[in-house]
């Protein structure tokens, strides 16, 4: 058995999202994606400071994670947020802030 598999699943699924956004590279990518509120057909790496290479493998992290999808379409691909695993990413951290946040007495 997996150390990781000692913890819940939610555990689990919520560091992995913890890690996803650990790069700021990735999280520029999702922002672009949100803030262009269309499917991004062509090459990300026009609009970030990284290689081509840099940033699909940052779009690899965030494909395996199902935050974000990609599709082929010709010679281009398309990428779109998954706006549910999206939701669940966001209810997973919520909870996650909510329950270290609220302490009763102060350790320090």
């Amino acid at each position: 058995m997996a150390k990781k598999e000692l913890f819940t699943k939610d555990l689990q699924e919520t560091s992995a999202f913890f890690k996803a956004l650990g790069h700021p590279a990735r999280l520029a990518i999702l922002r672009y994606l949100a803030e262009s509120k269309v499917c991004m057909t062509g090459e990300l790496s026009d609009e970030l400071p990284l290689s081509r290479t840099t940033v699909n493998q940052h779009l690899k992290e965030l494909k395996d994670l199902n935050l974000i999808s990609g599709e082929i379409s010709g010679a281009k691909v398309n990428y779109c947020l998954n706006l549910s695993n999206l939701d669940r990413m966001k209810t997973l951290l919520d909870s996650f802030i909510r329950q270290i946040g609220c302490c009763d007495t102060a350790c320090c």
